[in-house]
């Protein structure tokens, strides 16, 4: 019998060719293979090999990239229900990732997979990152490194794998990475790439409890400013696409001889409207971020001092509009129709009060 052979009772024509070169001792039962069968196929000059613990690669040769991923999701994932497991006539899209239950390809891997350019290739990665459930009662073994966590995200499905989402990915990776410069690589082509928010890698970094290392701090920081450069961008671009009339762009508000009231992003004075882009980290309560003391006390500050300034404008007649950074990406007509509105409505509002407008 070699890896081609079908297997009966069960045939494998409706398996992926790599499900039938790489399959789980469970797997080949329910192909009527014996485990007496399996262990004299992979013995010295057999046909086939183990991969990983009750993981079996079904050819002699070195495993390819895809092979890798299937087997790790085949070792750490959780066995089906034995009612899931048999096959009807016409399997269905879902069913070839039954075995892969609570188990997806996180770190390094999955962003590759993600198509990072900055992450190493499949190839040269010893060790493959899969996510699991910490009740899982298994171990990190050959290629197959695990990463537990209390709770699991939703995973996205990438080349037909279950794999993390970016942010989460980030996170698992960074946590393995002590040179700064791949770490700012990775955080920095997120947001450039269009791949997520730095308020998202931002979470699930504190979230892993990475923020107290130096040089995620630098990246982080990097990272952050990189996510307001691009808000910035997308800001001009909704401006002008949408046909709005020119702001004043990133200037400085002040009562005459009086107080500085703030730094806005745009400024229409004829129509006394403002727009500021929200580009801060998450604050405690929203996102899960300041889980320390600190923490908490600097975001509150940032948020009270966030909240202060906009009362202050909106009581001297000034409309202030709020805009984050996602929806400035995912919703740019919209958030261009709340900025009309704003302009238009400033003809049925009271005069607002004089103010100085200087470059920030």
């Amino acid at each position: 019998m070699n890896h081609n052979t079908p297997l009966s009772p069960r045939p494998l024509c409706h398996l992926t060719t790599s499900q039938r070169r790489v399959m789980s001792a469970a797997q080949l039962r329910e192909h009527g293979v014996s485990g007496a069968t399996t262990t004299a196929h992979c013995g010295p000059g057999g046909p086939w090999q183990q991969l990983l613990p009750g993981v079996f690669l079904l050819h002699p040769g070195p495993p390819t990239s895809e092979e890798r991923l299937h087997g790790v999701l085949l070792y750490a994932g959780r066995p089906p229900a034995k009612e899931a497991r048999s096959v009807p006539a016409q399997p269905g899209p879902g069913e070839q990732h039954a075995a892969y239950a609570d188990a997806m390809i996180t770190g390094l891997a999955a962003l590759a997979l993600h198509r990072f350019s900055s992450a190493p290739p499949l190839l040269s990665l010893d060790r493959i990152d899969v996510l699991v459930p910490r009740t899982r009662r298994l171990r990190s073994t050959g290629c197959a490194r695990l990463v537990r966590s209390h709770t699991l995200p939703t995973p996205q499905q990438v080349t037909g794998l279950p794999v993390a989402p970016v942010p989460r990915a980030l996170a698992d990776a960074v946590a393995q990475l002590a040179e700064a410069g791949a770490v700012r690589r990775l955080l920095t082509e997120a947001v450039r790439g269009g791949h997520c928010e730095p308020a998202a890698v931002v979470r699930e970094l504190n979230n892993a409890r990475l923020l107290t290392r130096p040089h995620v701090v630098d990246a982080v920081d990097s990272l952050l400013a990189e996510g307001r450069a691009i808000a910035e961008d997308r800001l001009y671009a909704l401006i002008r696409e949408h046909g709005l009339p020119e702001p004043l762009w990133n200037v400085d508000l002040r009562l005459p001889g009086g107080p500085h009231l703030g730094g806005v992003d745009a400024y229409w004075p004829e129509h006394a409207v403002a727009v500021e882009l929200d580009t801060r980290a998450p604050r405690q309560g929203e996102d899960g971020f300041g889980s320390s003391l600190s923490d908490r006390s600097r975001e509150l500050g940032e948020w009270s001092e966030y909240a202060r300034k906009r009362e202050h404008l909106e009581r001297l007649g000034i409309t202030v509009v709020h805009i984050t950074p996602k929806k400035l990406r995912d919703g740019a007509e919209q958030q261009a129709t709340v900025v009309r509105t704003a302009l238009m409505a400033a003809a049925d509002r009271d005069p607002a009060a004089y103010v100085v407008v200087l470059p920030r």
